[in-house]
């Protein structure tokens, strides 16, 4: 059965991430960046600043909102996860040194990608019937293009649905289990036979813990990621950052690796990535596998802020991708090539890969620290996608539903720990691609109203 699911989704994922799958998720970006005149680029200081100083503000929250921070931390909570730490590991082993390259290539034009999905979700929201703003890409489509273009809405809705099982859930915990197991291990504190058993154990502790916080409500989702994802953050820079410290000397041959074989992957990779284009296609997914640019995700958490302005929460957007992509991401694929003693390039890799890059620098001890830090990592992303489950649910059947949906979502974390890594991964990607089309469709249609939401911001003052 296994084998049958694997072959259609190796099919469907060909599909989806094929040449149209590229052109349209970085044609996009380039037509909204070209539209904003580059805001990404040309409002890069502003949005920092914009962004930095909200952060630091403890205001409270509005009746059935969070604050900006709040909802960056939601957001970034659900996207800095396993997309920075697997992800990045396995887009390196399947597309070479140069997948880094077409990541930030992504991140780039993502930036402005994302900023337009935050700010078109923050202009169109709406109250739903508890009276908590909602938002995403379903209400930007619902409100702000004609209803012929409704269905797209409701595409949107139902994949997300699906999608956060995987890509949301069981990836996340999956890493969680492979980075305690790969840290119990390494102290020979764990034999073989005892994996599964450990891994069971785990699944439920954190199907609990799901439960707990999301039952909560959006805004106890909010206290959470905003308490969580700096810290988390924090530690792992400083992690990666020892890394390319105490490997400074091989820094420029790595660049090297990364620039050249983003053309050339061959050269890097002993000839098991032959193709420019595996290289693209893997950097690209995973890129946004990491940031969401493209998926819309993020800003269904961006919605629930009780900002007035939109382009100013739009900012979070360009600040996000930015973070997540541009800084922590390439700090693991430099701790991967700087410190992974070998990279089977062909083969599939996840957290295992990044977790060596760390072991063979600092020594075994340090599996203890990155173990907390994917830990922390896939929780949090966890938590994050439950929200957006939650309200791609409510977009399709109303309210009535969202905490069977919580609970369901919270269980799945208990296959996902037990689950095969490859299969769950190329799943996840392959729903994603699926999600990111009716997404990236509404974005080009609604490129002039953005603009014009632009346009208005920079005319008056909040």
């Amino acid at each position: 059965m296994i084998e049958i699911i694997s072959l259609i989704n190796e099919k469907v994922n060909n599909f989806v991430w094929g040449v149209p799958a590229m052109v349209l998720i970085l044609g996009v970006g380039l037509w909204l960046s070209c539209r904003s005149k580059f805001i990404q680029v040309r409002k890069f200081g502003t949005a920092m600043r914009s962004t930095a100083g909200r952060i630091f503000s403890k205001a409270d929250a509005q009746q059935g909102a969070v604050t900006p921070f709040q909802a960056v931390c939601t957001a970034l909570a659900a996207t800095v996860g396993t997309g920075n730490i697997a992800g990045v590991a396995g887009a390196i082993a399947l597309g070479g040194p140069g997948a880094v390259f077409w990541m930030w290539v992504s991140a780039l034009l993502g930036m402005c990608t994302k900023f337009a999905e935050v700010t078109l979700a923050v202009h169109f929201r709406e109250r739903n019937a508890h009276g908590d703003w909602v938002g995403g890409p379903m209400y930007y489509i619902k409100n702000g293009l004609s209803s012929k273009w409704h269905f797209l809405g409701y595409v949107y809705a139902a994949l997300g649905v699906l999608t956060v099982f995987g890509t949301g859930n069981a990836t996340q915990v999956n890493t969680i289990t492979a980075s305690i197991n790969t840290a119990l291990q390494s102290f020979g504190l764990l034999s073989d036979n005892s994996v599964f058993g450990i891994n069971l154990v785990v699944g439920i502790l954190i199907a609990i813990m799901v439960a707990m916080v999301l039952l909560g409500g959006v805004k106890r989702i909010g206290r959470f990621t905003e308490k969580l994802v700096p810290f988390m953050a924090v530690l792992y820079v400083i992690l990666g950052l020892g890394v390319i410290v105490l490997n400074i000397k091989s820094v420029p041959a790595v660049f090297q690796s990364i620039f050249v074989g983003a053309f050339t992957p061959e050269g890097f990779t002993g000839g098991v990535v032959g193709s420019m284009f595996i290289s693209m296609r893997r950097g690209v997914s995973r890129g946004i596998f990491s940031n969401e640019a493209g998926l819309g995700t993020g800003s269904i958490a961006h919605a629930a802020s009780d900002i007035k302005n939109p382009v100013k929460q739009g900012y979070f957007g360009i600040f996000e991708v930015f973070c997540d992509t541009i800084v922590i991401c390439t700090l693991t694929a430099l701790t991967i090539l700087l410190g992974a003693p070998v990279i089977n390039y062909g083969i599939a890799a996840g957290a295992e890969l990044t977790i060596s890059g760390f072991v063979n620098t600092y020594g075994n001890w340090v599996s203890v620290f990155t173990a907390v830090a994917l830990c922390c990592f896939a929780f949090s992303t966890i938590i994050g996608w439950g929200l957006y489950g939650v309200r791609c649910l409510e977009f399709v059947v109303g309210s009535k539903a969202n905490i069977v949906f919580m609970i369901v979502y919270s269980l799945v974390a208990i296959p996902g720990a037990i689950l095969n890594l490859d299969l769950l991964w190329s799943i996840a990607e392959t729903f994603n691609g699926m999600m990111a089309i009716p997404n990236l469709i509404a974005l080009f249609l609604l490129s002039g109203t953005l603009i014009k939401i632009i346009r208005e911001y920079t005319n008056k003052e909040d």
